[in-house]
């Protein structure tokens, strides 16, 4: 018996000696499989976010567009004066803009100076918004009166070192999700809810680029009296010119208040299109004490 269990105890170690890599394969491969990948939390995939879309600002100094709004009444009739065409030349750089009312697809209004802008007593825009700025601490009553804070501009100074600091965000995250090749965030306000007006972020998931969004804003109507009525706008973003552009916005009643507005089954929608990059606009575009010596060389 004692031969016997020799000669066993020297099999097991050949047969470990023949097969050491076998074992380690097969521990390893348990190692790597009991290691979960971690996530990013979900502040600093916010902010991931936001810095990817932001790495395309600021926009080019230019844009033109022409901006579709159809608006319906709760019966699914179209609102007729509350529906129209503009093309549009904007200055990006304080979202000054040149306006020309489009009729019947050809014929143009006269020269109007616009100031696009989300949350204002006027049309959303540009295209090449930033999603993430905050709206107005209180709204403008006139797109002359102000001058919004241009985006930083020219190049990064060098780099001396590098270090990550998220800071104290203006959001707080309630929910991420993988649906599809997308990855869908939802967010709340950390304070001042009528200006961090985001609700839901919606992002490619390998590149985090902004595919949509949805947000509240307002809207302002002065036919009838100064009334102001909550909206939740679904914001959708196309690529264009190497950076995300905001291509249709479809905006609903969120009936917080004032839930009588044209009704529960109306909608407002814009379509941005013809969108281009020229690469200057003549300055006098952008100053409306000029328009009346430019009626007859005015762009269409």
């Amino acid at each position: 018996m004692k031969n016997v269990a020799v000669a066993l105890l020297a099999l097991t170690c050949i047969a470990m000696a023949v097969s050491p890599h076998r074992s380690l394969a097969k521990s390893s491969a348990v190692a790597a499989a009991a290691t979960p990948v971690p996530l990013p939390s979900p502040d600093r995939l916010l902010y991931e976010i936001r810095r990817q879309f932001r790495s395309h600002r600021p926009p080019p100094p230019y844009i033109t567009y022409t901006l579709i709004r159809k608006q319906t009444l709760d019966d699914g009739y179209p609102d007729l004066v509350n529906s129209y065409t503009y093309h549009i030349w904007c200055r990006t750089i304080d979202r000054a803009a040149l306006g020309r009312r489009v009729y019947h697809g050809s014929a143009r209004g006269t020269l109007e100076f616009l100031r696009p802008s989300f949350n204002e007593p006027w049309d959303p825009g540009p295209p090449t918004a930033d999603l993430f700025e905050p709206a107005p601490l209180h709204p403008h009553v006139s797109p002359r009166e102000f001058v919004p804070t241009p985006e930083p501009t020219g190049s990064l100074p060098p780099v001396i070192a590098s270090v990550t600091v998220l800071g104290e965000f203006d959001y707080r995250v309630t929910r991420v999700a993988e649906e599809g090749d997308e990855t869908h965030v939802s967010i709340l306000p950390r304070r001042d809810p009528d200006r961090n007006r985001l609700r839901e972020i919606y992002v490619d998931r390998k590149t985090l680029e902004l595919k949509e969004v949805v947000a509240t804003d307002k809207l302002y109507e002065e036919d009838s009296g100064h009334h102001v009525y909550p909206m939740l706008f679904t914001v959708t973003l196309g690529w264009m010119h190497d950076m995300p552009i905001v291509t249709h916005i479809h905006g609903t009643p969120t009936y917080d208040r004032d839930a009588e507005y044209l009704g529960r089954d109306a909608t407002v929608d814009y379509d941005f299109n013809d969108i281009t990059f020229p690469s200057s606009l003549s300055e006098w575009y952008f100053d409306p004490r000029t328009y009346a010596q430019h009626v007859a060389d005015a762009p269409r």
